[in-house]
């Protein structure tokens, strides 16, 4: 599995986010199929050459997310994510549109705004 695991040292971004947006990726794919165990904490880092710090904060960031899911000494598996994963983001576009009009924005102006934080998060 780390095999296919590319961490630009050099790039702008932490390694841990590397980490994190290339598991989540690859589970919201299928490359990573529900129910997949991934390995231990150490002994990825190991394999990735990194520090245990670094892939226990990916993996804390993705559990957040609902992409992982820890079952205590049994490891840590790739979750049923979709429903997670867009649940959450339902819940706080649902919040954005709310705020929105309260704060008395037209729904064209809304909509423009969350365009652009999507474009700017996905890198178009």
């Amino acid at each position: 599995m780390t095999e296919n695991i590319v961490l630009d040292p050099d790039s702008g971004i932490a390694p841990y986010e590397q980490l994190r947006a290339q598991l989540s990726e690859r589970a919201r794919s299928g490359a990573l199929p529900v129910g997949h165990r991934l390995p231990t904490v150490r002994g990825f880092a190991e394999e990735l050459g990194l520090a245990a710090n670094t892939v226990a904060k990916a993996y804390r960031a993705l559990e957040a997310d609902g992409v992982i899911e820890t079952r205590g000494r049994n490891g840590t598996f790739v979750a049923a994510a979709g429903g997670a994963a867009e649940q959450k983001a339902a819940t706080a576009a649902q919040l954005y549109a709310e705020t929105a009009e309260r704060l008395g924005l037209t729904r064209q102006q809304a909509l423009a705004l969350a365009k652009d934080a999507v474009r700017a998060a996905y890198g178009d």
